[in-house]
């Protein structure tokens, strides 16, 4: 009896051992990627269902993941049964166990408040968007968002905003897009800091004398009504002084990209007619299509009864699912755009504010 007592122990005691040595590392490859995965698909589907709420005038809501602490616990357990029979052999039962627990705790940050108007309200810096230009963006994806003017050419301002009743002004600014992208991929327009005795200044740098491309760049210089004879401009948001020798600029804020961009999602047929959007009327009669707009071209939210199969992200909302549809790659790309610069400006903002920590049950 002493001796099986001796052995169970010493058999928990390495089993325990030989546990612990690879719990951690294991726990690990296990639980970090299921967290990272869990917290992305997460934080998406919130960005994606504000949008469909901006879309339905509802509003819109944010909360940040503050923190995820993982708890993991490894116990182990040895017991010893007995069975006596009168006028037979007795007998004893030895029992061995092993429990693992994984306890997270996560905690969520509300943006609002002073948060909110720093980090939604406020306009795009353009240090911003000279970063994504320099980080493979294409110049006509971060412009056709992030700008809502230039010079004199309008992108959909009345878009930054509820759903307008009418059509919006983009036309021009569209033709502008699709000429900047043919000069950046022909490498005949550069975006930098160019730094003088006391500032730096973004200037945009046009290589105006290529002959293959000269109808290009003299439609550039047109539609800006840039002064021909110079080839670097200095980008400012000076709208009360217009020159010819700079390019003015209107960043949007997060609040009005979002807006913008939720203009295109699509909505069930029996939700038009119920009168819980906005239809905007077109110049020429009908419907307006915002798909044509620099933001529809590249993003777009079907809407379906049933949970869609080949969905990127989806999220159901007021009894439908709305989602990006996994081989639309111009809707993927504009959303990864989308989180980047929402993540820029949150985080220039700090919030001092209560969190909502809760744990979660483990297994």
């Amino acid at each position: 009896m002493q001796k099986l007592l001796i052995f169970i122990v010493c058999a928990i005691g390495a089993v325990l051992s030989g546990c612990q040595s690879s719990f951690g590392p294991r726990a690990l490859e296990r639980t970090h990627p299921a967290y990272n995965e869990a917290i992305v698909s997460s934080v998406n589907e919130q960005m994606l269902q504000n949008l469909v709420r901006i879309r339905y005038r509802d509003v819109p809501f944010f909360l940040e993941i503050g923190s995820v602490t993982a708890s993991l616990s490894l116990a182990g357990n040895a017991g010893v049964g007995a069975n006596v029979s009168l006028g037979g052999s007795d007998s004893l039962s030895p029992s061995v166990g092993i429990s693992y627990a994984d306890n997270p705790t996560i905690s969520y940050t509300p943006l609002q408040g002073e948060n909110l108007l720093k980090s939604i309200l406020s306009p795009l810096q353009l240090e911003s968007i000279l970063v994504l230009t320099q980080s493979g963006w294409s110049i006509s994806r971060v412009f056709g968002l992030c700008l809502e003017r230039v010079n004199d050419l309008y992108n959909a301002p009345t878009a930054s905003g509820p759903t307008p009743e009418n059509e919006p002004d983009y036309r021009d600014f569209s033709q502008l897009l699709e000429l900047l992208r043919t000069l950046q991929n022909n490498r005949l327009i550069e975006i930098g800091a160019q730094k003088n005795a006391d500032t730096n200044n973004i200037v945009i740098k046009l290589i105006s004398d290529d002959v293959d491309f000269k109808h290009e760049i003299d439609q550039v210089y047109t539609l800006l009504q840039l002064d021909r004879t110079l080839a670097t401009f200095k980008l400012n948001t000076d709208f009360l002084k217009l020159e010819k020798t700079e390019w003015t600029v209107r960043p949007r804020s997060m609040s009005s990209l979002l807006y913008y961009l939720s203009q295109n999602v699509e909505v069930p047929y029996h939700h038009r007619t119920a009168g819980l959007i906005t239809v905007t009327s077109a110049i020429d009669g009908g419907s307006f299509d915002w798909g044509s707009t620099p933001a529809g071209k590249m993003f777009n939210v079907k809407s379906a009864s049933e949970r869609p199969p080949n969905a990127y992200i989806a999220t159901f909302y007021r009894g439908n699912w709305f989602y990006i549809d996994d081989a639309d790659l111009k809707s993927k790309s504009t959303f990864i755009l989308l989180r980047q610069l929402f993540d820029l400006q949150a985080g220039q903002t700090k919030y001092d504010g209560p969190t909502l920590t809760l744990p979660v049950g483990g297994r």
